[in-house]
């Protein structure tokens, strides 16, 4: 309990209140309230072309889940997370595992590693776009000047590579994050087992499977769930690539929600795919909270 000099005494659990409340006004300011409005709005059939709108119940829901192009947008995001997370996932791994070794060099080489990790989305995806370029690529050229094509391929222009091209760009610039967290989750695993299963005769796959998986399980979980969390959410990099092309071939729900609001102008639909995108998060969301809460 404390006084102040006007001698109100406040509780420890009221002053543990008024410390939080700042935070919790910047949160309901910037993040419930625009949600809450989303939500609303799915259920009415507003639009950037008219000030007026109205109520329209599950209308808008019942498009959505109806319309072909929805279901294959969901089909691609689920593409898209499930490459991009499990693919920068299994090479960050075993990237981490050589830099463990701590041969000379391997510090240099964990810095120059999490290079690529600070450069900006945008960036990475001008920087791929011009690796894939049908015309001008580095790709083709090198394919070509090693006699493997005879004329460039539009990489980024066929709907059957264009989603490939974003996962391998995707790949590159999340292969530090994951190399970052599971270098340090390798670094946890007892020296002292790994030797005695050595000396037992022990060979490196028996070591890695029966040893180094059990002790990373928690961390390798949390970091695949952060990683999907990401990857759902995930922007920029198809974005600036292909914008979502060609023939919606990369389109994922981040890019479907932008395209229905701010081009096609439906502010209704965009908010109710909007919605249904978040309750996905919000499942994944769930299961890392309680995958941290069981871990300590």
């Amino acid at each position: 309990m404390k006084q102040g000099k006007t001698g109100i005494r406040l509780t420890n659990g009221q002053v543990g209140f008024l410390l939080v409340v700042p935070g919790l006004a910047i949160f309901a300011g910037i993040i419930l309230y625009p949600f809450i409005s989303a939500i609303i709005m799915s259920f009415t059939d507003r639009t950037m072309l008219s000030p007026e709108y109205q109520y329209i119940g599950l209308q808008n829901y019942r498009k959505v889940f109806a319309d072909p192009y929805f279901m294959k947008t969901v089909r691609t995001t689920v593409v898209f997370v499930i490459f991009s997370t499990l693919l920068p996932f299994t090479l960050g791994f075993i990237w981490a595992i050589l830099l463990n070794q701590g041969f000379k060099g391997s510090e240099f080489l964990r810095g120059v590693t999490l290079v690529n990790w600070i450069i900006p989305g945008t960036a990475i995806g001008f920087l791929w776009s011009w690796i894939f370029n049908g015309q001008y690529g580095v790709l083709n050229g090198l394919l070509m000047k090693l006699g493997v094509l005879e004329a460039g391929i539009p990489w980024l222009g066929q709907t059957g590579t264009a989603l490939a091209c974003v996962v391998i760009a995707r790949t590159w610039q999340m292969l530090p994050w994951y190399m970052a967290f599971l270098l340090g989750g390798l670094q946890g695993v007892s020296l002292e087992q790994v030797g005695a299963a050595r000396v037992d005769g022990a060979n490196n796959w028996q070591v890695f499977w029966y040893m180094v998986l059990p002790s990373m399980k928690t961390i390798a979980f949390l970091v695949l769930i952060l990683g999907t969390i990401g990857n759902l959410q995930h922007f920029d990099l198809p974005w600036t690539m292909v914008q979502g092309g060609p023939a919606r071939a990369t389109t994922t729900l981040s890019i479907e929600v932008y395209t229905t609001a701010f081009k096609n102008w439906n502010m209704g639909k965009a908010a109710t795919i909007g919605t249904i995108w978040a309750v996905l998060l919000a499942l994944f969301s769930f299961v890392y909270l309680r995958q941290v809460n069981e871990a300590e």
